[in-house]
């Protein structure tokens, strides 16, 4: 008997220290780098099943759950937009996020492809 109550101690603190690391490094802020997408993706569908349009403010990431809200902010000048994830990408190693051209215009400028960004969830 004491041997089982052990084991359910051990489990459930396990599980609890698990649960409380991941919900540490999702919420933490992170850094990176964000592109946006090219016009030619207007009307497509995205991952999510949602039909991707430019002027949103969306974004696409490889892991988060479609549907979070992210805000991103340009570390080269600390305007920040907030956007949904409704696609997954982006495909190169060294971007975190690609923006919808409106999310990234309103942070940055549209001629340069890619900007340095810290993004964090939000509820």
């Amino acid at each position: 008997m004491m041997k089982r109550f052990i084991l359910v101690i051990i489990m459930m603190i396990s599980t609890l220290g698990v649960y409380s690391f991941k919900m540490n490094a999702i919420d933490a802020k992170k850094t990176s780098y964000a592109s946006y997408y090219h016009d030619k993706f207007n009307g497509r569908k995205t991952a999510s099943g949602e039909i991707f349009d430019n002027a949103k403010f969306t974004a696409a990431n490889r892991t988060l759950p479609f549907g979070t809200n992210v805000k991103v902010t340009n570390l080269n000048n600390g305007k920040e937009v907030i956007v949904k994830i409704n696609d997954r990408g982006p495909y190169h190693s060294s971007r975190v996020l690609d923006m919808s051209k409106a999310a990234f215009d309103e942070i940055g400028d549209i001629n340069r492809g890619t900007i340095p960004v810290e993004y964090e969830i939000v509820d």
